[in-house]
């Protein structure tokens, strides 16, 4: 039925782009615009040894599918500044609900426990650029939460409200929205980083950023989930928060573009260390086993997390750009926010659609290696589970994933996307898999 559903949006989606498309005006003080994006996905059976309560399933799983629709409205205030606020729908499930697999499988969907459509504020933001002695300035063109306006190239921005911190760092030309390019989360992002957001992708706080020449710098301070991987979220100084500082180098070789971003992390949160799950394990200790696995609070705070990130792509010519990451985590302390990922490192490129007459479609190959430490992977052997992985054993192996995707522009706005993912050792164990993943997205956008 799943596919059935998806099968008929996507062909009504079709058949109103075969007219002629309302654009809306963005001109003058105001910006708005609109995105709805479909994906289903399906996976071939696998063999496994053994499953647990966050296992992918073994068997063949057809129609898992997402959606979501956002409406960007943005508004100019004063010089400088602007408001931005985007409500938000969404709702289905991924693949098992988005759990077995560290690099889950589809980044428009999430861990939540209802799957039926649900709206929301997903950002809600004030956003001043204060200009640096006598700088040039820019024409910045409309675009999603961006108005149309002459921007400093030497500046600071302040920006505070709510948002995905992720709208700010860890940028990459070819490898960071999922609605349009890899669908995996640990190649629409750096998987190492354990980065804070509820269940839905967002947080609230401040950054400040530093543009300089080719120099940028980038420093925030934000909220933490209360409860692992959960809506609720909290900033208490001396507690619980979360700040990132972000350097990035735009250069260019050949006269084309590149960029390199390193990227440090800290977050203070309620999470246990894998010791205490260990212990806990051994001393049938169910409420701290529940507080790691999401389905408990923590009364207790202390969790660390230091992490550090390296984010690199480069233009080969107008059509072909590459792009690598890597990432690494402490990993002594529980996974809270996105997945269960303590290193990650990525390679891949994107070509367009040029040299066969079609300049808007976009090929994309990558694959991406994750891992986690040694106290991650002793609480998953010993019987743990996490929020996102857990087989109640573990064999452990790193956890492989390719993948392919063909994204093709068939009308005015609309996309279609046809893509593959191998998984090697899915959930890092080597008793399970490997597993095909083949999916398909439709993008409408204004």
């Amino acid at each position: 039925m799943k596919w059935i559903f998806t099968s008929t949006l996507l062909f009504a989606c079709v058949k109103i782009h075969a007219q002629p498309v309302f654009q809306m005006d963005s001109s003058g003080n105001w910006s708005h615009h609109f995105q709805l994006t479909v994906i289903s996905q399906s996976h071939s059976g696998f063999s496994a040894a053994y499953s647990g309560k966050n296992s992918l399933d073994n068997a063949v799983e057809t129609g898992a599918t997402s959606l979501t629709t956002t409406l960007f409205l943005g508004r100019k205030l004063w010089k400088g500044a602007a408001a931005y606020f985007n409500p938000e729908m969404s709702g289905g499930n991924g693949l098992s609900y988005s759990q077995g697999v560290a690099g889950a499988l589809n980044g428009e969907t999430y861990r939540v426990g209802n799957v039926a459509p649900q709206l929301f504020i997903a950002r809600a933001y004030l956003q001043q650029n204060i200009a640096l002695g006598n700088s040039k300035y820019t024409n910045v063109a409309d675009d999603e939460n961006q108005v149309t306006d002459k921007v400093p190239n030497n500046r600071i921005t302040i920006t505070a409200g709510k948002f995905a911190i992720s709208d700010f760092y860890d940028d990459n030309t070819y490898s960071h929205d999922p609605r349009t390019q890899f669908f995996n989360w640990s190649l629409m992002g750096n998987g190492a980083w354990d980065y804070p957001a509820n269940t839905r992708g967002y947080t609230y706080g401040i950054v400040a950023e530093w543009y300089q020449n080719n120099w940028s710098f980038r420093l925030s301070s934000v909220a933490v989930p209360t409860i692992a991987n959960s809506h609720k979220m909290e900033y208490h100084l001396s507690k619980a928060h979360s700040e990132t500082l972000e350097i990035e180098k735009k250069y260019n070789i050949n006269r084309q573009p590149g960029a390199v971003r390193f990227i440090i992390t800290n977050s203070y949160t309620r999470a246990p260390a894998y010791q205490q799950g260990i212990n806990a394990l051994n001393n049938n200790n169910n409420y701290l086993l529940s507080v790691i696995s999401g389905e408990a609070e923590n009364n207790t705070y202390g969790g660390k997390k230091f992490g550090l990130g390296l984010s690199a792509e480069q233009a080969l010519n107008d059509d072909i750009g590459i792009f690598s990451r890597l990432g690494w985590n402490d990993g002594k302390y529980a996974t809270w926010a996105f997945t269960e990922i303590d290193q990650s490192a990525s390679i891949g490129l994107a070509v367009k659609g040029t040299r066969w007459h079609r300049p808007a479609d976009v090929a994309g190959i990558a694959g991406v290696l994750n891992g986690i430490s040694k106290e991650h992977r002793d609480f998953l052997a010993a019987g743990g589970y996490g929020f996102i992985i857990g087989d109640g054993a573990l064999n452990y192996g790193h956890e492989g994933i390719i993948e392919a995707y063909y994204n093709t522009y068939l009308f005015n706005n609309f996309w279609l996307t046809f893509d593959y993912q191998f998984v090697n050792n899915p959930g890092y164990n080597k008793d399970r898999g490997p597993v095909h993943v083949f999916g398909i997205r439709g993008h409408f956008a204004l």
